[in-house]
């Protein structure tokens, strides 16, 4: 078991799907509802996000043979999607991106859109499933991979059901901050895709 690899899946997902910063947009996006239907909205949200991030991890390295797509080339492009994301988080525009959509759906129940998708389950989440789980050497890191996939969405929906406690803790300079240092990481991590994906390819090898 490399247990590098099972960090950087930790690490990596839980600063692409950033649960500390839904937990404002989950505030926002079930104003007025009850405290049940709040948390039966994030056990939904998160029930869809993992079965979309598990269906792209177990078999999105086939569709992209289909296609016609190496893994190398696809380790490069998601490195640098998931570097873009890492630009936006450190310079904000992530977080007026996501409220804006979710000032798009006005709808009683938003645990479809835009919670699961894309705000859970984005680009940058699946993309990264599939990266990971193509560097696994076994189905029991595949196994794994999926286990750390499902505890990071679970860190999503614990932080939804405290949403409201941890938005008067952190206020919007705290959440900034975090924010920001996440985007940092981020940016290192996606550096090391783009540079896996040019190994694959014999540079630097």
């Amino acid at each position: 078991m490399d247990i590098a690899l099972l960090t950087t899946a930790f690490l990596t997902l839980f600063v692409v799907i950033d649960p500390i910063g839904l937990a404002p947009l989950f505030v926002a996006l079930t104003q007025g509802v009850s405290p049940k239907e709040r948390r039966n909205i994030a056990i939904r949200a998160s029930l869809i996000a993992i079965f979309l991030l598990t269906a792209f991890g177990l078999f999105g390295e086939a569709v992209l043979g289909v296609a016609g797509i190496s893994m190398p080339a696809f380790r490069i492009a998601g490195g640098l999607l998931l570097f873009l994301t890492a630009l936006e988080m450190l310079f904000e525009r992530r977080t007026k991106r996501r409220e804006g959509q979710a000032e798009e759906d006005d709808r009683p129940d938003p645990s479809v859109f835009p919670l699961a998708i894309p705000l859970i389950a984005g680009p940058g989440a699946i993309a990264t499933m599939i990266l990971l789980v193509g560097q696994a050497e076994s189905a029991i890191e595949v196994a794994l991979i999926h286990g750390v996939m499902m505890s990071v969405v679970a860190c999503a929906a614990i932080l939804f059901f405290s949403a409201g406690l941890l938005e008067k803790l952190l206020g919007r300079t705290g959440t900034n901050v975090v924010t920001r240092i996440l985007g940092m990481l981020l940016a290192a991590l996606s550096v090391q895709f783009v540079f896996d994906g040019l190994k694959g390819f014999g540079f630097g090898a």
